[in-house]
């Protein structure tokens, strides 16, 4: 029998690939004329600020009563992981911005979504237990994410090392949120995430950049595409789907991102898909597949017969 928890997370979680894979060409652009700080700072704080009504909307209908009785249980809760949340956020989506620059997006598709190997390897640490299938999974998704965005040589650069610790970083935002998410309104843990992440960058913007306005109004649209739909919807329905899900499994439905990103390529922008790509896609959703197979419920739904 379907677990409609699990269902409905898995959805969340695919809308958020979704969302997420077709960013790129946003981000891309917005760093025509903003720097990688300055860009992140307000895409967050415009995320923040769009998830204000959403949560003015959810209180009035939860209720006055309701909503005091839950703010007082988890208050310090949510401020706590939304600092965390939002520290790993602001670290990591600033890491893949400054890895951009000067790396080639196929590599960074790659390194980023390395994420899929690293949070089972972080779950380990913290006591997690990660089923065979879930690392056969693994495996067959990193093979696939390789063959989708790998398009050159493989070697190390300075951007890919930024990549690559922004992966650890996206990792490490999994994890905490797969901590805290249960236990308080997955909402609110966004918004404070958005704003301390905006915080952060914009701290480190007038440290090591020279943001001016005009600048930022010439990046409206990538600014407001990121942080309405990629950051404000994408983190938030992430937050939300990860409550129900593994960290393990949920990261490996949000390595459909670059699934999504090379379809969106292909049908908005008429990018053709190589042989090499199409393979690519097809490992990707095999591994997604994989890791929700109840096997476990299988064999003991098999035993029961036998027994019977």
């Amino acid at each position: 029998m379907i677990d409609l928890k699990q269902f409905r997370g898995a959805l969340l979680l695919t809308l958020t690939a979704l969302i997420w894979g077709t960013a790129f060409v946003a981000q891309s652009l917005g760093m025509d004329y903003l720097g990688p700080f300055t860009f992140n700072g307000v895409r967050n704080f415009v995320a923040a600020v769009g998830l204000l009504p959403v949560i003015a909307f959810l209180r009035r209908r939860q209720g006055k009563a309701e909503a005091r009785g839950a703010a007082a249980n988890s208050r310090k809760t949510l401020w706590v992981g939304g600092v965390l949340c939002g520290l790993a956020l602001g670290v990591a989506s600033s890491l893949q911005q400054i890895g951009i620059q000067f790396t080639t997006v196929g590599k960074a598709g790659f390194l980023t979504a390395l994420y899929i190997v690293i949070v089972p390897l972080l779950g380990l640490l913290l006591k997690k237990r990660v089923a065979l299938p879930v690392w056969v999974s693994v495996v067959i998704a990193a093979a696939g994410t390789y063959l989708l965005s790998i398009q050159e040589d493989f070697t190390i650069a300075a951007g890919d090392l930024f990549v690559i610790l922004c992966a650890v970083c996206f990792s490490v935002h999994i994890l905490l949120v797969d901590r805290f998410s249960p236990s308080v309104n997955g909402v609110e843990l966004s918004c404070i995430q958005f704003l301390v992440a905006g915080v952060f960058s914009t701290i480190v913007a007038f440290l090591v950049e020279t943001p001016n306005v005009q600048d930022i109004l010439r990046s409206w649209g990538p600014i407001l595409y990121t942080g309405l739909i990629s950051s404000g919807v994408g983190y938030t329905l992430q937050i939300l789907g990860q409550k129900d899900t593994p960290p393990a499994v949920a990261s490996l439905i949000m390595s459909l991102e670059s699934v999504f990103a090379a379809l969106s390529g292909w049908l908005l922008l008429g990018q053709g898909m190589t042989g090499r790509e199409a393979v690519g896609c097809a490992l990707v959703f095999a591994a997604v597949v994989l890791a929700q197979i109840p096997f476990d419920a299988l064999r003991g739904r098999s035993a029961a017969k036998k027994r019977a």
